[in-house]
Parts: structure tokens; sequence; C-alpha cells
């Protein structure tokens, strides 16, 4: 397999190059060649694989044979050491809960895929080591610091925007030291994501050996796939069409999810729903696509103004957006009606959400009026603990500490505050 640059002005690489780069040297991001459909047979019989067997059978194209099979198999063994449970909030409506991890965050899958493959390709490389530099609106520093955490040969460095992020996630990600660092940046997400960007295509940073572990790197957005395969399994039964609502801030969970219908997953629809970072939901409606800065609100991880992987998206549907819209709609959604949301699949169904997952439930509720006979999937992508300044007091209840965040809260904060791209490039060359 090899893959391409979406700006199509650099190499094409393999799966470890694509990997190891994150982003092409023309600043665009990969796309792998070719998209193979899975063989009918395999979807005849899905419900007698297990989750690893699906995995592998849905990403092994993708790796095209860089890794040995039997290491694959064990590097998705590793991946997917915990449940995703579909949880139906109301009839035909069904919660996907991706925060059983020890992040608990849906990103857990993509940040222990990549790791473990960088890991196998650093195996032999004794004297360089990689540095991973990721921006994050939330639950990617986490998931990114837990994932790569003592892995041989490779350093993360995390950006963060100051002040908006949850005390948990900032916890998660300035507290476990050792081949971590954390820098707080005096700005939003799409600055951290910006300087990230930047840096990749500073020849003066070379000798770093950076890679992204955001899901601009094929290593951690490709595994988000997977889920919609075990969502299909569960429900496949029902012999219903399957609409999936995912929340989305840089869109790479349902960007995933379309490759998977690419690959012959038999999905109806696609509902990105958003917060009032409106960039594709207007595009969809006007056809000019017209990133503008990020807004803060309560879905803190949707803080994003110029998602990076819609992109991989239009590449698709070949900027096709009359195509496009036949599988994808796209609804926006203020902080008063997540609110509102919350409560009510609360108060009504005995169901604790959080604020993205309520966006997600919101969008769902939108489309199913549109495809009624259809069974509707929403992606709860992180655990409602991880926003409890929003939904303890939203819902007037106390949240219990799970084990996985009991044990960072009690730990000191270790960051480093900067606020320009020079101050990046400094604290890298100090290395």
């Amino acid at each position: 397999m090899k893959y391409y640059s979406l700006n199509h002005n650099a190499p094409n690489v393999s799966f470890q190059e694509a990997v190891i780069q994150g982003l092409a040297t023309d600043k665009g991001l990969y796309f792998p060649e070719t998209i193979t459909s899975l063989a009918t047979s395999f979807f005849d019989t899905i419900e007698s694989l297990s989750h690893e067997e699906i995995a592998f059978e849905a990403i092994k194209q993708f790796v095209g044979g860089e890794i040995p099979a039997e290491t694959l198999k064990q590097i998705i063994a590793e991946t997917l050491c915990f449940d995703f449970p579909l949880v139906e909030v109301e009839n035909g409506i069904y919660s996907l809960e991706l925060f059983h991890g020890p992040t608990m965050a849906f990103k857990d899958v993509g940040a222990r895929f990549m790791s473990r493959c960088l890991a196998y390709f650093n195996k032999d490389n004794k004297d360089n080591k990689n540095t991973v530099l990721v921006a994050t609106s939330g639950d990617t520093g986490g998931a990114v610091a837990s994932g790569f955490l003592g892995v041989n040969g490779v350093d993360v460095v995390i950006l963060y925007p100051s002040g908006k992020v949850s005390d948990i996630q900032e916890k998660q990600l300035t507290t476990l030291g050792q081949n971590i660092k954390a820098l707080e940046v005096d700005g939003v997400f799409d600055d951290c994501q910006d300087m990230v960007k930047k840096a990749f295509l500073d020849k003066d940073l070379e000798h770093i050996h950076l890679t992204s572990a955001n899901s601009i790197n094929i290593a951690r957005w490709l595994p988000q796939m997977f889920y919609f395969f075990f969502a299909y399994k569960a429900l496949k039964s029902q012999g219903k069409p399957l609409i999936f609502s995912c929340p989305s801030g840089n869109f790479g969970n349902i960007c995933a999810g379309i490759i998977a219908k690419k690959l012959g997953l038999p999905i109806e629809h696609f509902v990105a729903s958003t917060n009032v970072n409106d960039t594709v939901p207007r595009f969809l409606a006007s056809g000019i696509y017209d990133p503008k800065p990020s807004i803060a609100t309560i879905s803190n991880a949707m803080d994003v103004g110029n998602p990076s992987n819609f992109v991989r998206i239009q590449e698709m549907y070949q900027n096709d957006l009359e195509q496009f819209k036949k599988d994808f709609t796209s609804y926006t959604f203020t902080d008063a009606e997540t609110l509102v949301a919350l409560k009510a699949i609360y108060n009504e169904r005995g169901y604790i959400a959080e604020p993205h997952g309520a966006v997600g439930y919101l969008g769902l509720k939108k489309e199913l009026q549109n495809i009624p006979n259809a069974i509707g999937v929403f992606l709860e992508t992180a655990h409602p603990i991880k926003f409890l300044d929003v939904v303890e007091p939203a819902l007037g209840i106390t949240l219990p500490l799970p084990t996985q965040i009991e044990s960072v809260m009690n730990k000191e904060k270790v960051s480093v505050k900067i606020s320009n791209y020079d101050e990046l490039k400094e604290f890298l060359n100090s290395k």
C-alpha cells in the first residue's frame, strides 16, 4: 500500500513512512492509493468473528504487509483491550460507548495502535529517536500520553490551549512524566494545531524526526473505523438501515466511518453533529468552505474552526458535493441546546451522557426524522467524569471517580507555558 499527499505535490510513501512523517512535505495529509472492498462473505459471517479478527481484516490492506501478520494481530489485541458496549438509550437509539479504555476516551484506540506501530518500526533504530508532536483540544493529549508512555525511542510533546481543557483532561496529559512533555499554549486549539503543522515543515527541525499523533496521522486515524464494524456486528440482526451520528471536531471519527463504508460496511447515512463551530454545516448549505476561528463551548473537544480531516472526506467523494450529501448530513447545536439534551436523556431515559455525546444525540434525532425506519447510533466519545464541571450541575448529581481518573487526580501538574511558534521551536531544539 502506498499513500499520497492530498496536496498532490509530494512523493508517494509506504505505510511506515507515512506513520513516521505524519504530514507530507507539501503540508498535505496522507491518503491511501486504493481502498479495496472487503468480501461479501466477511459481512455475511461478521457475527461469528471476534473484535480482533474483524479489526485485522479491516486494517491489513492499509498496512500492506509492512508489519508481519502475527505482529499486527498482537498490536490489534493490545489496542482492543477494553469493551465497546452499545447501550439502548431509547427505542431504536443506541449510545456506542467508546470510553472504556485507559484514559476513558475514544482516542485510546488510535493512540494505542499508532504507538505500537511506531515501536515496531523503531525496534532496530538504536541511534535516532522520533518525537511525537501533537495538538489536543481535550482527549487526544491524554490518550497519546498513555499510549506512548515508556515507548522506547519515542519522545512525546503535547500542545494544549491553556484554560480550555477540563481539569481531568489536563491532569492526564501533564502528570505522567518520563518521555511525555506538555506545553501549555496561550491560545486556542487551532493555534496549537497550526504550530504543529508549521513545525513539521520547518527544515531547522529535521534533525528531531518529528511525527504527529493527531488524527492527521494515518495510524491514529484509520483504526477509528473499527468500532463502526463492531456496532454493525451487534445490530445486524435487526435488519434495519443504520445511521451513525458522530460528534465532530477534527472529523477523524466520521472520516474513519466513511472509510468503513467504502470497505463495504452497510451504513445508510452519517451525521456530523457539531457545536457552534459550524464550518462543515455552513459548507453543506452554501458549497463554500469558509473556516473561522474556533469558539469555546462546553463540548470543548469539538472547538475546531478548520477541521483537518474534512479534506480526506472530500477526497472520498471526489469533491462532488451532491454525491457527498447522499451519505452525509451535518447539523450544528448551541450550548443551551446541548444542556437541554443532557437533562432530557438523564431525566427521561436514566442515561448519563456528556456534552459531546449529547450533541451527537441531537444530530441523530434530527436525522431520524428523515429516515424514520432506521436504527440510530450516536458516539459517546468520553466518560462523563471528564466533563464533571458541566455534567454534575446540569443533572444535579455527583459522579463517582473511576479508577483510571482517580490515579492521576492527586498527581502534580507539570507543563511549560508558551505563546508562539518561536517558543515551541526553541523548546524542541533544546531537547
